[in-house]
């Protein structure tokens, strides 16, 4: 079964609040402390997932310089990983 997740931007706005969203969101039995965990997290993710980005979220990740960081690493594990993907979605 797949996952959806809508990627909350406003959640990301530093490592911090990356840290805690990206923890509760993805991985409630791991700690995601900055960007390396977050990437090698994902790259054992084994469930379909979809990381779900409407236009109002890409406008806020452009407008924040960590979330377009976060934004980063998600493409790139997407890249690498099978089950994971970036989803775009018009609302």
């Amino acid at each position: 079964m797949k996952r959806m997740i809508e990627l909350d931007p406003e959640k990301i706005r530093d490592k911090t609040s990356m840290s805690e969203y990206m923890t509760q969101t993805f991985f409630p039995d791991q700690r995601i402390t900055n960007l390396d965990a977050l990437r090698d997290s994902l790259s054992e993710l084994e469930d379909d997932t979809a990381i779900v980005l409407t236009p109002a979220a890409v406008h806020a990740i452009c407008q924040n310089p960590y979330a377009y960081k976060v934004l980063m690493v998600l493409g790139k594990s997407a890249e690498e990983n099978p089950h994971l993907r970036i989803q775009f979605r018009n609302e």
